[in-house]
């Protein structure tokens, strides 16, 4: 095992950030696994299952078991790590530029393209290292004047070459549920199975490029651009990457975060890192994939106290009560209801809710949203 501390951008002068990777294994022996934890920095559970996975994976690494490489990032953002308001986590967003910690990361497909069009071949193997070459010397040659930037940056040349990407994230409460790219599903489907996902959403880019889909949605939108140019050299999707969402926010136990590093570690014994006498069956899944523009917000259309008739976990049909926004002073109560069939799988966790505000979400099987499927 390898560590690696890597200096952010200063912001302020006397002041730094460091982010810190772990190195397990061989680089280009085999698979190389990149796994990240709380982009969003007040998400916690996946920082404890890191601390689970990399004792584990020191020990596979040290009895030589691993054939490939493995990338640990257990606090993926330091600087979010340090924002408090008011004694209150402030995570998702950075304070001095109000953008998401997990959006807007560079289209690498448009950044690489006219480098290695005209340069691939029929060799497909060949055709993913240039591609990856390419990414590589654009990451290295970009020159960050933030420390968010040199953030994003560092994440990427990181996992850039990543043959599968795990992104840890959790939701406010909720059941541990799986976002992926639609070319990504047939490969990461069964790391959803080991991690007993109830609820696993697919999109063909969802918006605003979130972390995992800009390093996975190069490889599909430069094959659509060959394909639209006449081109036929063979292009595989060379990284499929996934945001995990490991339940709640107050979902952080040793027992939740051991079951969920087995299951990666059961899964990286499945696809050939993890050396092990017989590889672990894939489990039946607990659900159905579905589209990520069928999973239907519910928003409050006036403020008061949220009372939830429905639990993360249940599966609703259309028109059953989810919840119930009292306001006391008018002594009104507004009834909100799901408007598909599907499970819910996420709520917010105050129980107070502005007009407008965020309630929860249901997982329907029906794709009819268009635009950025994301929230902010």
């Amino acid at each position: 095992m390898q560590r690696m501390d890597h200096p952010l951008l200063s912001p302020s002068l006397g002041s730094h950030k460091t982010l810190t990777s772990f190195h397990f294994g061989q680089p280009g022996s085999g698979l190389k696994i990149y796994i990240q934890a709380s982009l969003h920095a007040e998400e916690l559970p996946g920082m404890l299952v890191a601390h689970h996975l990399r004792a584990a994976l020191e020990a596979a690494d040290a009895q030589g078991l691993l054939c490939g490489e493995v990338v640990l990032v257990p606090v993926s953002n330091p600087i979010g790590l340090a924002q408090r308001l008011d004694h209150k986590p402030m995570g998702r967003f950075e304070l001095d530029t109000s953008e998401n910690f997990n959006r807007h990361y560079p289209d690498l497909a448009e950044a690489v393209a006219p480098a290695v069009m005209s340069a691939l071949s029929d060799d497909a193997q060949a055709n993913v290292d240039l591609v990856r070459q390419a990414m590589r010397e654009y990451l290295q040659a970009w020159a960050p004047d933030t420390e968010l930037q040199s953030l994003r940056r560092r994440l990427l040349l990181l996992s850039h070459d990543a043959d599968y990407v795990l992104d840890l994230h959790c939701d406010c409460e909720g059941v541990l549920h799986f976002y992926t790219e639609e070319p990504c599903w047939p490969q990461l489907a069964p790391l959803a199975h080991f991690l007993k996902s109830q609820t696993s959403l697919l999109a063909r880019n969802s918006g605003n490029r979130p972390f995992d889909e800009c390093l996975s949605s190069a490889w599909w939108q430069l094959a659509d651009k060959l394909q639209a140019a006449g081109f036929n050299a063979p292009l595989p999707q060379g990284c499929c990457s996934t945001t995990v969402e490991l339940r709640g926010e107050l979902d952080v136990s040793h027992a939740l975060a051991q079951q969920d590093a087995q299951a990666i570690t059961n899964w990286l014994q499945h696809v050939g890192v993890w050396a092990c006498e017989r590889a672990p069956d894939v489990p039946a899944p607990l659900c159905e994939a579905t589209p990520l523009a069928g999973s239907e917000t519910l928003y409050a259309r006036s403020p008061g106290v949220v009372v939830f008739a429905a639990e993360p976990g249940q599966t609703l049909g259309k028109g059953d009560l989810v919840a119930e926004v009292i306001n006391p002073i008018e002594g009104s109560v507004e009834h909100v209801r799901a408007g598909v069939d599907g499970l819910f799988y996420a709520r917010i966790r105050d129980r107070y809710i502005t007009t407008g505000g965020e309630l929860g979400k249901i997982a329907g099987a029906q794709a009819f949203r268009t635009g950025a499927l994301l929230g902010a």
